[in-house]
């Protein structure tokens, strides 16, 4: 799907950016999608340039893999700033570690502003220090990740960082979409929480405080031992997984590892959340006995030509080598960046309009959301789409999910028999998707065809997340769509992408997460590999979807054109990535897990405190903070006054702070370090983050009737406008609450010929009505 269009999606847009680590993602981001990005490095050096990982010369990997794309400029005198800034569409900014302190807006008050912090701008724990470790202390992620007999454990590259690239990228785009300058207050911690996939929000149903769990989801084991590493696989029932669990069940009988509790068993009736554990331990002793017989490339090459939903927790040696990378030309082949993924998507423009759209008028009505009058239609089921249709629905679009009653969306189903609820109890369903409407439609059967086409004709954007023959199946594919509505904006994003020879391998988040090299790298150096908590493709990839389609819809505003995209899940993940897969092409060093330490960081981890399950993440940026912290705890110095010293006795140093910090309360022993510029923060469970005061102060968790389940709590995403509302307008859909709506729509949808003349792109943010919703 090559790009046929010389015209980028951000062609003239021009961002500063002053971030540092923590933002330097999201100029990547917007610069490999068109946009001039000026990269200012502060009087006093960029801090970028000697982080971790570097090539043989000593020159930072992580600092070239995030600059690709962008112009670099050294900023020598700070009163040469306001020149740089005037004009700037966007800027870029870290207050807390960017190099250039707190900036005033007035600077540039044309401009959208993007200020990136660890726990937002506002609440008790605004002039909080943290890094990636401690903004997922806070957040419950780490909490829940790892083995229950060890600390906490984080994955070795900054999964926060990765989540805030592009949730900051979607945040500026979404606030050009209002017409009116804005700053925009982005807290990383809110931005982590998605990957929680709703548990803090549902604790006060649910009572779960998040639990580690090993290298199991659920009640079932995810991670299994193969010949020569790991795969993903996870034995749980349904209709999506039972061809997957038959190819199992065949394989077992040939190797005469059958046992009874395998033979004769109705996978689609089967409920690993209500079979008790000696039924789970007879199900995974002999499926683990199979795995071992074989090795990671051997599943991988039978997955592949079975769709046998299994998947290699790959290194970087596997991800540079898989055909299906080299067949979509994922990487660059210059040398000096090769390893590093070169692009998010692959796209190509729709057909030219042969009209030219009107000059946009800049709006002032503060009173409505950033997309307000966009009209979604999302198709699919899961995650990943879900997700990233909700970022619209926050910000005033109107979003309209297209379900089947014949076969219910999976997380519906999936808690059908263990909730009163039925198909509306599932607490994963619930959080994913309020703001929406939602229809069903058979799509198998003409008149459900026609209303979806005449759906689609209604629609500005349509996302979909289905395999990538089902739309082409359906006829509901964009060269099909386009015949009639040649503006059509569409994403699809599945897990391998619609192209190459592994388009059609089937998976889920955990499946994705294997493949992009997510559980290689999080764990101990000791164990298995595990999650991180939440399989990261299924939050990290919809922040990308979003993103594009902003960028879309704002190219669609300037051209008139629309698009098809093309996001492989695995491909944004392995973005997310690159310094990682360019430090292995240009060195040959993997990296793996690493516990809670830092290549550069030391002490870096996680240590206990007073009560049960209670933990304090900890780290010291330098040796003025170190000799500090030692102060604090009374620990001793001597031999261990640089950091090199201090890498080289992390066992000793470890243990010391462990026995001092294990009888401190954590929240008092934060508080007292934090005060002192450290960065401290407590490890926080799912309870922890729900009543938490920073997160309740920016309306984190939003309160809406659920017409059957009563009140809920639904959480927001990561970023705020200053002109502009955002939140949830309805809760969480119960299937086919909207059929009726569906007639009053389509009554009010234009004839395709009076759309394909009249409707101008600058109309497109336009059409739609408070009362349509």
């Amino acid at each position: 799907m090559p790009n046929q269009s010389t015209d980028t999606l951000l062609s003239g847009l021009k961002v500063i950016d002053l971030a540092g680590e923590a933002g330097a993602l999201t100029g990547r981001i917007l610069a490999d999608l068109g946009a001039g990005v000026v990269r200012l490095e502060p009087p006093g050096g960029d801090a970028l340039r000697t982080a971790f990982p570097r090539d043989a010369a000593g020159h930072s990997l992580r600092y070239r893999a995030w600059n690709v794309g962008k112009t670099i400029e050294a900023l020598t005198r700070p009163e040469d700033l306001s020149g740089w800034l005037a004009g700037a569409d966007i800027i870029l900014d870290t207050p807390a570690d960017g190099g250039f302190g707190p900036l005033d807006p007035a600077l540039a008050p044309q401009a959208v502003w993007v200020h990136i912090t660890p726990f937002g701008q506002k609440g008790p724990r605004s002039h909080w220090r943290a890094t990636d470790l401690g903004i997922l202390a806070a957040t419950g992620n780490l909490f829940a990740t790892g083995d229950p007999d060890r600390p906490p454990v984080r994955c070795a590259e900054p999964v926060a960082y990765a989540h805030t690239g592009p949730e900051a990228a979607f945040a500026a785009l979404t606030a050009l979409a209002s017409r009116r300058p804005q700053i925009v207050d982005l807290s990383m911690q809110e931005t982590v929480l998605s990957a929680n996939m709703g548990g803090p929000g549902n604790f006060p149903e649910t009572g779960d405080r998040g639990l580690r769990k090993g290298a199991v989801t659920g009640r079932t084991r995810e991670i299994w031992a193969c010949r020569d590493g790991y795969v993903s696989f996870g034995l749980r029932g349904g209709r999506a997984r039972l061809k997957s669990l038959e190819i199992l069940t065949d394989l077992l009988r040939k190797e005469g590892l059958i046992n009874g509790a395998w033979e004769e068993r109705d996978w689609i009736t089967y409920d690993a959340k209500t079979a008790d554990a000696a039924e789970l331990r007879a199900l995974e002793e002999p499926l683990s006995a199979l795995f071992r017989l074989r090795s990671m490339r051997d599943w991988y090459d039978l997955a592949c030509a079975t769709n046998l939903m299994l998947a290699p927790a790959a290194g970087p040696e596997e991800i540079l080598a898989r055909l299906q990378n080299k067949d979509r030309q994922v990487f660059h082949t210059a040398e000096t960046l090769r390893g590093l993924p070169a692009r998010i998507a692959l796209w190509r423009a729709g057909p030219k309009n042969i009209e030219a759209p009107p000059p946009a008028t800049p709006s002032h009505a503060s009173e409505d959301g950033c997309w307000e009058g966009l009209r979604v239609v999302e198709f699919g089921s899961g995650a990943a789409g879900p997700i990233a249709a909700r970022y619209f629905a926050e910000n005033g679009a109107t979003v309209i999910k297209v379900e089947s009653r014949e076969r219910p969306d999976f997380l519906r189903a999936m808690w059908a028999q263990a909730s009163p609820h039925g198909l509306e109890g599932s607490p994963l369903f619930s959080a994913l998707n309020p703001g929406k409407k939602s229809i069903t439609l058979d799509l198998k059967a003409p008149e459900g065809l026609a209303r979806a086409r005449a759906l689609i004709q209604w629609a500005d954007l349509v996302l979909e997340n289905f395999a990538p023959r089902a739309m082409k199946g359906f006829g509901l594919d964009f060269d099909s769509l386009i015949v009639d509505q040649p503006d059509l904006i569409m994403i699809s994003t599945c897990l391998n992408g619609q192209t190459g020879p592994h388009r059609n391998y089937p998976g889920f988040g955990g499946q994705g997460s294997a493949l992009a090299g997510y559980n290689f790298l999080t764990g101990w150096p000791d164990r298995e590999p595990l999650g991180p908590y939440g399989t990261i493709t299924d939050s990290l990839a919809p922040r990308f979807t979003a993103t594009l389609a902003a960028a879309a819809l704002l190219r669609r505003r300037r051209c008139g054109q629309g698009g098809h995209f093309d996001l492989s899940q695995v491909e944004a993940a392995e973005y997310a990535l690159g310094p990682w897969l360019l430090a292995y092409a240009q060195t040959g060093q993997q990296g793996g897990r690493m516990g809670n330490r830092s290549p550069d960081v030391a002490p870096h981890g996680v240590f206990p405190t007073s009560g049960e399950e209670r933990w304090i993440a900890i780290a010291c940026h330098g040796d003025d903070q170190w000799r500090t912290l030692a102060e604090e705890l009374h620990l001793s110095t001597t031999g261990r006054g640089s950091t090199a010293q201090r890498l080289a006795d992390q066992d000793a140093l470890e243990t010391e702070i462990a026995a001092a910090t294990r009888d401190l309360e954590a929240e008092a022993l934060a508080t007292r370090l934090q005060a002192r510029d450290i960065e401290a923060v407590p490890v926080a469970d799912f309870g922890d983050v729900f009543h938490d005061a920073t997160l309740r102060e920016r309306g984190h968790f939003q309160k809406l009737l659920h017409p059957l389940l009563g009140q809920r709590f639904y959480e927001r995403n990561g970023f705020r406008m200053s002109d502009a509302p955002a939140g949830y307008r309805c809760p969480t859909p119960m299937l086919g609450e909207h059929d009726g709506y569906l007639n009053e729509i389509l009554g009010k949808a234009p004839a395709p010929t009076t759309r394909n003349r009249n409707r101008s792109p600058a109309m497109q943010m336009q059409i739609g009505t408070k009362q349509d919703r």
